[in-house]
């Protein structure tokens, strides 16, 4: 374990950075803080509608299968650039790396929104499903300000967790992967026995359930195959946030082979278990064409419909629980992407102690705060621009679809023209050679495209002009500004002068961080 550790700290090293961090997490805890996040038990639940009320039971059945694909091409180009960059704020670090100090940058504030907006998605989900479930119990309806002031709670009491350790937050996030694991077998047990009928068929059926007969969570569209795109948001939005476990690199044991090891399977485990859990919901709805009207409400009402209310219960307390440790893991996501491009000097007019660790808890409490402030007031503002009760939650998911993954695609893109080169000269333990790698990064390309086109979509082309004027304030910031200002991360000389600053760095601590 030691000799694990040396060589851990001796490549964090060689980037110019200190262990500062507590390097706590084993392969396993770094996997499950990613299949936390993407947590099929909140995306594929909050966000099922979207499959039923665009093109019935194939959009879960087929739509599930292509979306997951997408994802996991991102997944594989992402883990191939982790096992060679094991850095807290993987994305950012990458994107300085391979590209230049512009694409770091880009990649960083790009991450940086789509972490915000999908903590904001998580916890809006989280607590919309609150309300949902048990809300009546406590004469809470859902109002837009009732929303916004439950998920201020749920990410306080997550900040707090997160700022007393990653010790704390792993052991959550390693339980939190059993759980979900575990209430999905339950889920889909009782769905299959409870359900009136079995017809196979849903799965592959296509019917435009879109308007009216959807509840209208899409506009009508006499177009199919439109509709079918739109319902890979399903999908595409649930199989995220596996970039968790770049931004853990230093605080996971083997870094250079747990990450990547980390990101592929809580994509692929997800996937396969996902697949499952949403063709079962689908099979067990009472009456297709009644549930697709249902909405956002459909899973509700496909279990209240079917199951004992006690059983209903359980499974909405354990569904509670998993959903709150999906947003605690992405609280730990965002702080650490916050911690390492501040302490670059990335973030301009904000105190270098937003990098700053507690010596105590060895965590980034100020940023841990920081992403946890911005989070709510993102909710706010979205809750201010929103019309309806579910608008709220589709566009903090559609803006999370267009951020998020943008920033994957920079650094996989700049990662296509560096590889083998002196920019990035070394692969990684974790290798799938140039030629495959490169084959990822085109087909990411193609998701890309694909994900801008179905996130902008009526109702949500609020959405394109929101990125449209982040892409255009981003540019003014940096030509006239940032340019000047923004130095990146080390590299050459400049990681030998920061040696005598790593150890005085790690002084504070006493001994390195195990």
């Amino acid at each position: 374990m030691a000799s694990e550790h040396n060589e851990d700290v001796k490549i964090l090293h060689s980037m110019g950075y200190a262990q500062e961090l507590s390097r706590r997490m084993s392969g396993f805890s770094n996997f499950a803080i990613s299949f936390s996040i993407i947590c099929i038990l909140s995306g594929g639940i909050n966000s099922f509608a979207q499959a039923t009320s665009s093109v019935g039971g194939a959009g879960a059945g087929i739509g599930w299968i292509i979306g997951c694909c997408v994802s996991g091409f991102f997944a594989v180009a992402m883990a191939q650039i982790a096992s060679a960059y094991p850095t807290a704020g993987g994305l950012y670090h990458w994107g300085s790396i391979l590209g230049n100090r512009f694409t770091g940058w880009i990649t960083a504030w790009l991450n940086l929104l789509g972490l915000i907006t999908v903590m904001g998605a998580i916890n809006i989900g989280t607590a919309f499903f609150f309300v949902g479930t048990f809300g009546s119990v406590f004469n809470i309806t859902g109002t837009p300000l009732q929303i916004v002031l439950l998920v201020a709670g749920i990410t306080v009491l997550q900040a707090i967790i997160n700022h007393l350790g990653i010790k704390l937050t792993a052991l959550l996030t390693d339980w939190s992967g059993y759980l979900i694991l575990a209430t999905t077998v339950i889920l889909v047990g009782a769905l299959l026995i409870f359900a009136p009928t079995h017809d196979w068929s849903r799965l592959w059926t296509f019917t435009n359930y879109s308007g009216d007969a959807g509840g209208n969570v899409f506009p009508q569209s006499d177009n199919l195959t439109y509709l079918f795109a739109l319902c890979l948001l399903l999908p595409i939005y649930t199989i995220t946030g596996y970039d968790a476990s770049a931004h853990t690199s230093e605080e996971t044991v083997q870094a250079s082979r747990s990450v990547p090891r980390g990101i592929i399977n809580a994509v692929v485990i997800s996937s396969l278990v996902g697949w499952v859990m949403v063709s079962a919901i689908a099979i067990a709805i009472p009456d297709l064409a009644a549930g697709a009207k249902q909405g956002f409400n459909v899973f509700f009402w496909t279990l209240t419909s079917i199951m004992p209310a006690w059983l209903v219960t359980l499974l909405y307390v354990l569904i509670l629980v998993a959903q709150f440790v999906c947003g605690l893991a992405t609280v730990t996501s965002t702080s650490r992407m916050i911690f390492a491009f501040t302490r670059d000097g990335g973030l301009p007019l904000v105190s270098k102690s937003v990098s700053s660790v507690s010596v105590r808890f060895r965590t980034p409490v100020v940023a841990i705060w920081t992403g946890a402030i911005l989070e709510i007031l993102f909710v706010w503002l979205a809750q201010t621009v929103s019309v309806g009760g579910s608008n709220i939650y589709t566009i903090t998911v559609n803006a999370t679809l267009i951020f998020l993954f943008l920033s994957f695609t920079v650094p996989i893109v700049a990662g296509f023209f560096a590889i083998g080169t002196a920019k990035w000269p070394t692969m990684g333990p974790w290798n799938i050679g140039i030629p495959l790698y490169r084959v990822f990064a085109v087909l990411s390309v193609l998701g890309m495209a694909l994900i801008i086109y179905i996130a902008v979509q009526p109702p949500n082309s609020n959405v394109l002009w929101i990125t449209l004027a982040f892409l255009v304030l981003a540019a003014i910031l940096w030509f006239a500004f940032e340019n000047k200002r923004f130095k990146g991360p080390p590299i050459g000389d400049a990681i030998l002068r920061r040696q005598a600053e790593i150890a005085a760095a790690e002084a504070r601590f006493g001994t390195p961080a195990e």
